[in-house]
């Protein structure tokens, strides 16, 4: 279907997008994830044709995009601030793109029926859009989205105003309407919760680069660099140096993870320490893989977020007190090297 292949692009002399190479598959929706700033907007307006690229291709079906004007590319695009037209109703907004394909007045009634009944807005189709909520509005949009039968949706940080609440909900709408209607789908977010609800493949995006891709459960059990695993808020990166015999010595205590890296004495790595499965043991007669003070404990409804003085966090499923000194034994899973 859609086939990105090292596209570049700059501003102001400095570069946004550092050669982006990937694909879209048929029915596929893939969630670029990045920090504001990172080009995720601006990977979506190239390949809406709304911009230009410095350098690389954009292909739909084999096809070259690069002449291609963006109304004749048939992509809907859905926009964190809705961008529906206040002085139509819902209806009127939805038939915006059909009727801009001349359809017969009967086929456009229609259709504007189904789709509102596909994003829950049955019987909305008179009301004016500036009466709706947030999460109504962002319904029409993507309704309207929907209306012409697009081969392929974006989505630029289209849940990005609505409370948590309300945004939940529209995570999961969301999933279900995409793979109803098997549209393939681009979706661009900083949010890593939506992310890993909607996405069937996660690109992650750091510094114009893509620097990792997999499944959700994928990219969050092999983050693959440091920055990832800080950015998903995997666990707790901690910096280390590879002892003689093997094992890495870290400000939070000495430890042999499993690695098929090939590391020399002195050399520098970084390990991810993961929060699940810690538990306590006695100080006095086990140090543990980890001992120190705790200076926080926040309750998260099926556990305890325990954080010490060294900056490591774990889940515990009862809570110690700040300021006691704790030992911790970490199941081998929890220790992962990411150099």
């Amino acid at each position: 279907m859609l086939d990105v292949n090292d596209l570049w692009k700059s501003y102001d002399g400095q570069p946004l997008l550092c050669g982006l190479t990937f694909t879209v598959a048929e029915g596929e929706t893939v969630c670029l994830l990045g920090a504001s700033g990172s080009g995720k907007s601006t990977l979506l307006r190239l390949i809406a044709g709304l911009e230009t690229p410095e350098r690389g291709s954009i292909r739909w079906e084999a096809q070259d995009l690069s002449g291609v004007p963006a109304h004749a590319r048939a992509f809907g695009l859905v926009f964190q601030d809705y961008a529906l037209f206040p002085h139509l109703n819902v209806a009127e907004n939805v038939a915006f793109g059909l009727k801009m394909q001349d359809l017969p007045r009967e086929a456009i009634r229609e259709r504007v029926e189904a789709v509102l009944g596909q994003v829950n807005l049955a019987g909305f189709a008179g009301r004016r859009v500036n009466e709706l909520s947030g999460g109504e509005q962002q319904r029409v949009a993507l309704a309207r989205a929907l209306a012409p039968r697009p081969r392929l949706l974006m989505f630029d940080e289209p849940l990005g105003a609505l409370d948590r609440n309300l945004r939940t909900q529209l995570m999961e709408e969301l999933r279900g309407i995409l793979h109803t209607s098997r549209v393939p789908a681009v979706y661009v977010t900083h949010d890593q919760e939506e992310a890993f609800t909607l996405a069937d493949r996660v690109l992650l995006l750091h510094e114009g680069r893509i620097v990792r891709s997999g499944t959700p459960r994928q990219v969050w059990g092999d983050p693959g660099s440091a920055w990832a695993a800080r950015f998903l808020g995997v666990g707790t990166v901690v910096e280390g140096v590879v002892r003689p015999d093997g094992k890495v010595d870290t400000p939070a205590g000495v430890f042999a993870p499993p690695c098929g890296h090939d590391h020399r004495a002195g050399e520098h790595v970084p390990l991810l320490l993961r929060p699940g499965g810690a538990k306590l043991v006695d100080p006095s007669k086990a140090e543990g893989d980890i001992r120190g003070v705790v200076v926080d404990v926040a309750y998260r409804q099926e556990d305890y977020r325990v954080t010490l003085a060294n900056g490591v966090f774990f889940f515990l499923p009862d809570a110690p007190a700040p300021g006691d000194w704790i030992s911790l034994e970490l199941p081998p899973a929890a220790i992962q090297c990411l150099g």
